[in-house]
């Protein structure tokens, strides 16, 4: 039996622990799908086709039963058009769990086949989120503990770009 899992998220950008919870994913399944969720009801600092690329650079190097996908819609209707039993999501601290296991029950409910395994990010990334990383970006400071440096040049370059206020 083949073990197929998705890893869904926004990654606006991938950081440094959601790279460690693919890599350790990649290692659990014999195929990892990266979800990049298109949401229309936020925006966005990179678009889901560059998200998507630059998520590819990122894991270019787990092998080819790693691959990367947009999504829109519902993260189990995304797990099941790729035959996934799995849904693997990243915990950070305590604070992420009640959350995230809202979000594994209620997929639990739509669809009882797909089981979602947690997955703790290692302890030196335990507290990046993406958002946190765009911020430290914006003002100047060292993201490069926090971001992939595919994804730290594309951010560099994409704040360059914007007026300054």
């Amino acid at each position: 039996m083949t073990r197929v899992a998705v890893f869904p998220g926004s990654f606006d950008p991938m950081t440094n622990a959601h790279l460690d919870v693919a890599r350790r994913a990649s290692t659990l399944f014999d195929r990892l799908v990266i979800g990049v969720l298109n949401n229309s009801r936020k925006a966005p600092m990179f678009s889901v086709e560059e998200r998507v690329g630059l998520i590819e650079r990122c894991v270019a190097d787990l092998g080819s039963h790693v691959s990367v996908a947009a999504f829109g819609g519902l993260t189990v209707d995304f797990a099941k058009h790729h035959g996934a039993g799995f849904i693997v999501r990243g915990l950070r601290a305590v604070s992420d769990f009640e959350a995230e296991l809202q979000m594994a029950l209620t997929n639990r409910k739509l669809a009882p086949q797909i089981d979602t395994t947690f997955l703790m990010t290692a302890l030196e990334y335990g507290y990046v989120s993406s958002s946190l990383a765009k911020e430290v970006a914006r003002f100047g400071g060292d993201v490069a503990p926090m971001l992939p440096v595919p994804v730290a040049d594309a951010l560099a370059d994409r704040l360059a770009s914007e007026p300054r206020v």
